[in-house]
């Protein structure tokens, strides 16, 4: 169905208003809205009405509802359980705002990058220049930021200029571990354990006591009693025994919460309740390296 500007303008405030406020949409809303006359608006209702695209509703809290057939013609998505993905302007988040689309425009030049965020929800407060991120989205947590460029209203899009962008693959932290991880005995001495860690190239190494995991030993622990001259230890007095554990099947994402929220690098990793290996702040960042 071919609409012009105008009506496409309507229609996408109408979208707007009634997803904030859940209920019939006035003209003088709109008019206010769009910057329109209410008269211009009033006339344009009646057209749309004929089309099928709004319906009126009668009574003091009448006014103007989108049907289905309104998403449909400007080609936007209904849902009755819709993810909301958030929309930040210079730092603040845009309450009632969703990002529909995101599509990129430019990514072959090797200093540019341009994209377009189609939006559900009120853009008329971003301005060329203005910083805007998208995201995180609900599957793999994409986030978007980057300088306005321009708007389109007649799409209700925002043009920008990207100036970063991150994701987390969705995977299970399970993906991530070794079939045979680099296990120190609870016995070794502190020397044996250095030589596992340089020899495997990593900096910490799950403790083993029986074919059980009961503890997690780094280079930063066996610096720390070097440095303090007690060169006589084993792995067991120094290891951490306070075990933080994820599951397998848990996301990236939230493993990247856990790392925050106790402030560590390592978790266990567990399958079926069982401990079975490491996943570290750095097996998520080499997850984020682009080859």
């Amino acid at each position: 169905m071919e609409l012009t500007p105008i009506q496409k303008e309507i229609l996408i405030a109408v979208i707007n208003i009634q997803r904030q406020k859940d209920g019939a949409v006035k003209g003088e809303e709109i008019a206010e809205l769009i910057d329109r006359n209410p008269g211009t608006v009033r006339n344009q209702m009646q057209s749309l009405k004929m089309l099928g695209l709004v319906e009126g509703v009668p009574g003091p809290k009448g006014g103007y509802r989108a049907t289905g057939d309104a998403y449909e013609a400007l080609s936007v998505t209904a849902m009755d359980h819709e993810a909301v993905v958030p929309l930040y302007l210079n730092g603040d988040i845009v309450k009632g705002t969703t990002a529909s689309e995101i599509s990129f425009t430019t990514v072959r030049h090797p200093e540019m990058c341009s994209g377009k965020i189609r939006v559900i929800g009120n853009i008329r407060d971003f301005q060329s220049g203005d910083q805007v991120q998208v995201g995180p989205t609900p599957v793999n947590r994409l986030i978007v930021r980057g300088d306005i460029v321009g708007r389109d209203d007649t799409e209700n899009s925002l043009l920008f200029s990207i100036t970063e962008m991150v994701s987390l693959p969705k995977k299970s932290v399970k993906q991530y571990i070794t079939h045979k991880p680099v296990t120190v005995n609870l016995n070794s001495s502190i020397q044996e354990a250095a030589k596992v860690l340089v020899h495997n190239n990593i900096h910490g190494a799950t403790v083993e006591d029986g074919g059980k995991i009961v503890g997690i030993v780094t280079f930063t622990d066996i610096g720390e009693a070097l440095a303090g001259g007690e060169v006589g230890l084993k792995v067991k007095d120094i290891m951490s025994a306070d075990l933080i554990m994820i599951d397998g099947e848990a996301s990236l994402v939230d493993a990247v919460k856990m790392f925050n929220e106790h402030e560590i690098g390592r978790l266990v990793v567990t399958i079926d309740g069982v401990p079975k290996g490491l996943l570290s702040r750095t097996d998520v960042l080499h997850e984020l390296v682009v080859y």
